[in-house]
Order: structure tokens, then sequence, then C-alpha cells
């Protein structure tokens, strides 16, 4: 085979080019602020869009994973902070509400509501004794998603129209469900926190929307998802600008079968050594039943979180949707006895 010289010198001529090249990148990088993986991601996918080389894509993305790999340290022991992490500039985040309501803050907030709007009735009934809890956060979800196509899906934008005239009735913040970014336009004058649930934790182009919205966001830990994976999820939130993620614990799948999942409490301490972010616990999904939740909530808050997510409906067993789980007004009153309690005794007394 006749090696044609010219072609040789040409390729060591560009490669020696491409050698200087990535020296200045180098020296460029040496002097940026740390970049967290997301960002480079979303840098790579800047620059796919601009090849009309013979590249593909997919090269282009091996490639500068490769330059980013070995030109910045991204081993995760010694990476620059996730968004999501504690840092010098950002050890604690306070989500600010509309009704002077803040989760983060060192009080202890109470999100609850019936598990979806069924009716004005139902809601007003129950957003009534709410109030007079002092509960500032109600639960109006109008969209629900559910396993079997047969179960009751919600009232929709109907359901958001009425759970934002009862919210404004008692003087209360209001959280519904997004699953779907095109929504963020239908959704946004009716809600005040957007609720981002367990099956979407993983629906980055979801996430990324909600980021970039100017309202807090919850985000459910996925019932199969490692901490990694959720603290992960709100990366893509906080990449977007939007700073005020809260998350909620709702329990993991195990082999447990007494309760709906298994409240994972170690996360909340695990949340607050290692994230900014506040962080909320859900004793109706991880339960599943009502029967325990008073110590569920006083385990919560001796774990040290944030807030409580209760589902309270004022007849559970007429509820369209997971009456088995939902709290009556009364067994609701005895969940606010015990954060009275706990609030008001030091731990160690109890």
């Amino acid at each position: 085979m006749t090696v044609d010289i010219a072609l040789q010198e040409q390729l060591k001529a560009l490669d020696i080019q491409i050698l200087e090249l990535l020296n200045q990148r180098a020296r460029v990088i040496a002097q940026l602020p740390p970049c967290s993986a997301g960002q480079w991601d979303s840098y790579i996918v800047e620059l796919q869009q601009t090849n009309t080389g013979t590249l593909s894509n997919e090269a282009v993305k091996r490639i500068w994973q490769s330059l980013n790999s070995n030109m910045v340290n991204t081993d995760d022991s010694e990476r620059a902070h996730y968004l999501y992490e504690k840092s010098p500039n950002k050890w604690r985040t306070i989500v600010d509400l509309p009704n002077s309501a803040s989760i983060g803050a060192g009080n202890f907030q109470i999100i609850a509501g019936p598990c979806a709007v069924e009716s004005y009735e139902q809601l007003d009934a129950m957003a009534q004794v709410l109030s007079s809890y002092g509960v500032k956060i109600l639960r109006g979800m109008a969209f629900k998603p559910r396993t079997s196509p047969y179960d009751f899906q919600g009232l929709g934008e109907e359901g958001l129209a009425i759970a934002r005239q009862v919210a404004d009735k008692y003087n209360m913040v209001l959280v519904s469900e997004i699953l779907d970014a095109s929504q963020i336009p239908m959704m946004y004058d009716y809600v005040d926190i957007f609720w981002v649930g367990s099956r979407n934790m993983h629906n980055s182009f979801l996430l990324r929307a909600v980021g970039e919205i100017d309202k807090p966001v919850i985000l459910k830990r996925g019932f199969g998802a490692t901490m990694k994976e959720w603290l992960m999820a709100s990366e893509y939130i906080l990449l977007g600008g939007n700073e005020d993620v809260i998350l909620i614990e709702r329990g993991i799948r195990t082999f447990n079968d007494w309760t709906r999942a298994t409240l994972d409490i170690s996360a909340v301490p695990l949340v607050k050594q290692h994230s900014h972010l506040p962080i909320v616990v859900d004793i109706s999904h991880s339960a599943g039943r009502p029967d325990i939740a008073t110590g569920l909530t006083a385990a919560a808050i001796a774990s040290g979180a944030d807030g409580l997510m209760v589902e309270v409906h004022p007849n559970p067993k007429q509820a369209l949707s997971d009456a088995q789980q939902q709290l009556t007004p009364e067994q609701f009153a005895d969940v606010v006895q015990t954060v009275a309690r706990f609030q008001r005794e030091p731990i160690a007394q109890l």
C-alpha cells in the first residue's frame, strides 16, 4: 500500500494545531468558575446544535465528554459543587410563599388537603377545617396520574379553578401537580407551587421546564429512586435558574407489605447533610394507612424535616381516589397535636 506523504504531513500539521488549541482551552478553563456536570452536558448540546460537519453528534458528545473529564476533575469525591449541594454561599434555601409563609426557615409547615379535588363543596369543607388549624398550604390536585386508566383522573382545569377559589377564600397557598411541560401556561395563574410527582421525577424535559418558571417547585422522590438520582433530578430544576425547590420524601418500595411504601426517614438527615434544599415528609403515600400517622409525624419532626404532607378528606370512605390512606378531620387533629407537642417540648424529654 502506497503511503500518501502529503496527507500524512497535512494530518500532522492539523494535530499540532489541535494540540495547541487544547492547551489554549485548558488555560481558559483554569480561569473559569467551577461548572457542574449538568452545565457541561448543556454546553455539549449547544455544540451539537452547531455541528455541520461529518462527525455525528454522538461522536461530538464522546469527544467533549472525554475533554471535560481530562481537563476538569469530575470525580464525584473531588468535583466542583453541584447546585443542590451546600456551599459557603448557599447553606440553606428558604422558600418564601405568597401568604407570608415559608418553608425551610426553621418552622414546620403542613401541606394538607384531599388526594384530589372532587367538587367545590368537598374542598371548601376541607380547607375550612385545615385553615382553622393554621395550615397555610392547600393540596389541590386536579390532574391525577393513576396506574389504571379506568380510575378517577381528576377534574382538570375545572379542578384548578375550584382549588384557586377555595385557596383565595382561606388565604392559603395552592399546590397542584403538573404532568407535562405543555400544562405550564394553563396552570400558571392557578397555582402557587408546582408539584412534580414521583412518576415524573425522572422526566428531565419537565424538570428543565419548571426550572425556567418563577414559582416554587415541589419534587417528590420516586419510589425506586436512590438519593443521588433524586438530588440529581433537583439539579435539572436548579440548572434552569429556579432556586425555590422543595424536596418531598414519599417512601420507597421494599419487601414490606404492611404499608403502601416504606418511609425512608434517613433521607431527611442525609438531605440536610448534603443539600441546602428544604425537605418535607409525605406520611400518606409512604404509609397508605391513617392509623400510624401520628407516629410518622413524630419521626418526621425528630429527623429534622421542614414540614409534612398529609392527605385529609371530609369523608375518606367516599373519596374518589386513595380512600384507604386519607385522614379524617379528627385524625388530622391528632397530627396537629403531635406537631404542637414536639415543637413545644425538647425531643430528649419525650
